[in-house]
């Protein structure tokens, strides 16, 4: 019995594999027919010429674009944990990183290298990487935005905000005078420069200051929460004087306003569209996962939004970063989806970004006496604009001067945000190569130097306090202030 059953197992194998032969057979047999009568056919000319073209263009295209992603992922990941290491934000060292890959450096000290690892006929494929990763940033950035923090916000916050946003947009703008007729492209009107410069000066990079908060434990202190509100405010203000200047230049003579009613129209279907996000999204609340469905319709109202503003003429970022600040960013479905997007956009996609600037950033021409003290005056301006005003504007609120002085050294953080806003100067062509260069620069400087200086001040603080408290066991009163040190949390 058993004899028999192997038997009749051997022969089903034998069967299936004479079956599986004679399937490839007559498959390969078929293919090989019709290949003879194909072969004796002529194609159309401009369509095989054209077909060839794409896929010689495609194979050459791919390997130097994987090579690249993979060296600028290495490369991104290595320099970000250096700098942790200093007890800066990864993302400073990622930034440092991209332009270390591009003409500044590696160009520079290894051509060959950087001919092989980076060459010129990749930046408009790396440019479409970084533009969605951008675009796909922005919505993080605005699911991130606590809009509570917008609406119940202090008379402290509503001065320092504003100041932190007036100050270094007219001192941009007054500078503008100067470097203007120096280093502007020809042909750009004055207006649309100086407006540039202005707003340029004013953006403060949300993401990374929250990230130094939280990374010190001082998110949840008085001082903590009154930087978030100050930044989260200085973001809006920002991107839509950006916004509106996008449009205005993008704008065909007399269509200004059109472009800048049609922004407001979409605000304002925007805003109506959050009741709606709100029902939908109490109702997602407590079913666990969002489904692949789920992620698909948010994917879909993220491009549509995007591609609504790109129509109207103020970049498709900017519907990106509406759509996410609609979303309550403590909702499940804001979690969720920042759970499933962030690692791709931070890991692999904002590196991409950071490259493509790097490809674009040429430090090489910042030279000479007159070009680095122009530099440095920028970098001047940008730290004064924002330290003064906030500063003076939390003093007259009646902060203390560590906490008024800890405001705006926190204020003064730029980083990936002014990268987004300067690359768009360039798309516009309003900045040339050596302005944005200087740009550049003027961003790391002033975001590299916020966790030293910030962690100086809080060393000041803690010895003002041991100072008052000996005052204090001394008989006299001691003074009042916010908390600067940092906390330890459970986050």
């Amino acid at each position: 019995m058993i004899e028999r059953e192997s038997t009749n197992g051997i022969r089903s194998v034998l069967g299936n594999l004479v079956v599986y032969a004679f399937t490839i057979a007559t498959s390969v047999a078929a293919f090989l027919w019709i290949r003879s009568i194909g072969s004796t056919l002529t194609p159309p000319e401009a369509g095989g010429t054209a077909l060839q073209g794409s896929l010689t263009s495609r194979f050459d295209a791919l390997p130097h674009v994987l090579l690249s992603l993979l060296a600028i992922i290495v490369t991104a990941r290595l320099i970000g944990w250096l700098f942790r290491l200093i007890h800066q934000p990864a993302v400073i060292g990622e930034i440092a990183a991209g332009i270390l890959l591009g003409p500044s450096l590696l160009g520079q000290m290894f051509p060959e290298a950087a001919a092989f690892l980076m060459p010129k006929e990749i930046a408009p494929y790396l440019g479409v990487l970084a533009q969605v990763g951008v675009i796909l940033f922005m919505f993080l950035v605005g699911l991130e935005l606590d809009t509570g923090l917008l609406s119940h916000r202090t008379g402290a916050s509503v001065a320092i905000s504003h100041a932190s946003i007036l100050a270094p947009f007219m001192m941009g703008t007054a500078a503008a005078l100067w470097i203007y007729p120096r280093y502007a492209p020809g042909g750009v009107p004055f207006t649309p420069f100086a407006l540039f410069l202005g707003v340029s000066l004013s953006v403060t990079a949300f993401p990374v200051l929250a990230r130094i908060l939280t990374d010190r434990g001082m998110h949840r202190t008085s001082l903590g929460v009154i930087a978030l509100t100050c930044a989260a405010a200085d973001d809006v203000t920002a991107w839509c004087l950006l916004a509106l200047l996008v449009g205005v230049v993008n704008a065909e003579p007399g269509s200004g306003l059109v472009t800048a009613g049609l922004t407001v129209l979409f605000i304002a279907v925007m805003l109506l569209l959050r009741l709606l996000f709100q029902r939908l999204i109490q109702r997602q609340e407590g079913r666990g996962a969002m489904t692949q469905g789920g992620i698909a319709a948010l994917l879909v109202a993220l491009l549509v939004s995007a591609l609504v503003t790109e129509w109207i003429g103020i970049h498709a970022l900017f519907g990106a970063f509406l759509l996410g600040a609609v979303i309550p960013h403590d909702s499940s479905v804001a979690r969720q989806a920042r759970a499933k997007l962030e690692d791709l956009v931070v890991v692999f996609l904002l590196p991409a970004f950071f490259a493509f600037t790097g490809l674009r950033t040429q430090i090489g021409l910042v030279n000479g006496l007159e070009h680095w003290t122009v530099c440095a005056v920028i970098i001047l301006l940008a730290s004064a604009g924002k330290f003064g005003g906030s500063y003076v504007a939390a003093r007259l609120t009646g902060l203390d001067s560590n906490t008024s002085a800890s405001i705006g050294i926190l204020m003064n953080t730029r980083g990936l945000m002014e990268l987004v806003v300067l690359n768009i100067g360039l798309d516009l062509g309003i900045l040339s190569p050596t302005l944005f260069a200087m740009l550049v620069i003027m961003a790391l400087v002033t975001t590299f130097a916020t966790t030293p200086v910030l962690q100086w001040l809080s060393s000041r603080a803690r010895t003002s306090r041991s100072w008052a408290g000996s005052l204090t066991r001394a008989g006299s009163p001691r003074p009042a202030r916010l908390d600067l040190a940092p906390k330890k949390t459970d986050s």
